[in-house]
């Protein structure tokens, strides 16, 4: 799907998930504007991406209010209009429900919570000027079915509550044409997983693979593209949250 002056603002969009996904905008023809904590990481970013004048980053701290506003303001003054929000940046950090530090939680609630309220509260009041727009969240799967094999009681707790927070504002917002779902991924193979841990990693998932990055941006186009799914928490997780195996 080519897209005619469409831009996406992409958080976490330096390195992973959110690296892939401005790839994938940007072979589509869309003008990206992603968020990372420094400058030199966007730089590096755009390099990888091979400098494409429609990629301009914005540096700052996803959690607070004046960096979610900074990236729309950019966005509108570059590109004109925001299409597409991906509220991508995120923390998972998994350890027993006491190990957990005052610091862990500050900074987890922060970029997690904080990080997807902000930019979606723009983005909710941008589009609903604009005719409409999709915000889509990454998740975790996890946080739909606890393992215990995974204590992970903190990113649950926030991810668990994004996932209910997609579908309350697929409902505020449909009146306004725009479109809230979200992606939950489960263990994909990115640098974050020490290969050591891997055969570990595999037996989380009944079909005993890890995932890949391009399967979650595979599921971001889906529901960007889709004209009739809303309040969609989509699992892509080799089937981890359909039972017990």
């Amino acid at each position: 799907m080519q897209a005619a002056n469409r831009t996406v603002v992409i958080t976490g969009a330096s390195s992973g998930i959110g690296l892939a996904l401005a790839e994938a905008y940007l072979a589509r023809g869309y003008n990206v504007v992603g968020n990372a904590r420094s400058v030199e990481r966007l730089e590096q970013a755009k390099v990888q991406l091979g400098s494409p004048d429609n990629f301009y980053g914005v540096a700052g701290d996803i959690a607070e209010l004046d960096t979610a506003e900074a990236l729309f303001t950019v966005a509108k003054a570059r590109f004109g209009k925001v299409d597409i929000l991906v509220n991508n940046a995120g923390i998972f950090n998994a350890k027993p429900f006491t190990a957990y530090t005052e610091d862990d939680v500050r900074r987890l609630v922060a970029t997690n919570l904080m990080g997807f309220f902000y930019p979606s509260q723009q983005a909710a009041a941008h589009m609903a000027e604009t005719g409409g727009g999709h915000i889509v969240n990454i998740t975790a799967s996890i946080a739909l079915q606890p393992n215990a094999k995974v204590p992970a009681a903190l990113p649950v707790l926030v991810k668990g509550g994004l996932n209910a927070a997609t579908r309350a504002l697929a409902l505020e917002l449909a009146p306004h044409n725009i479109k809230v779902s979200a992606v939950a991924p489960g263990i994909i193979d990115t640098p974050m997983h020490d290969i050591g841990y891997h055969a570990f990693l595999r037996t989380l998932q009944p079909t005993g693979q890890l995932g890949r990055v391009q399967d979650i941006v595979e599921a971001v186009l889906y529901l960007t593209d889709a004209s009739f799914a809303t309040g969609v928490v989509l699992n892509v997780d080799g089937g981890a949250t359909a039972g017990t195996w």
